[in-house]
């Protein structure tokens, strides 16, 4: 089970920062990402870390605005986002993809995804 939290509304330019609990597994058996859905939008990756953090990927446009992080003990991943812009706007959802298979990690592809969170709304006002 994942549940996040952390969304709301700013204005551009400000910043938040969102987490995701998980429970009920291992949580250092998942790759963890973060995607979003724009209204009208497909799902879109935006961020993620594998099992143990050693490895990030960022969709192009959150590079250098948005940090991914995970903390194993506390069960819970993190994303700081900075800088934040309208385009940002939308329903931010935390997901979690099976490590243990050791399988090659591909986080864009939201198929790898075992489980969900309900999703967070971020709204981005100009």
């Amino acid at each position: 089970q994942l549940e996040e939290s952390g969304g709301g509304l700013v204005q551009a330019g400000g910043s938040l920062r969102l987490s995701c609990a998980f429970f009920g597994r291992t949580f250092s058996n998942w790759h963890m990402g973060w995607f979003r859905q724009a209204p009208g939008k497909a799902r879109e990756f935006v961020a993620a870390i594998t099992w143990n953090g050693g490895d990030t990927d960022y969709e192009d446009s959150v590079k250098g605005r948005f940090t991914i992080s995970r903390d194993n003990a506390q069960n819970t991943v993190t994303l700081q986002m900075n800088s934040l812009k309208f385009a940002d706007t939308g329903v931010y959802y935390c997901a979690a993809d099976w490590a243990g298979d050791g399988t090659s990690w591909y986080p864009h592809d939201d198929m790898q995804y075992d489980y969900w969170g309900q999703g967070t709304q971020v709204t981005v006002s100009s």
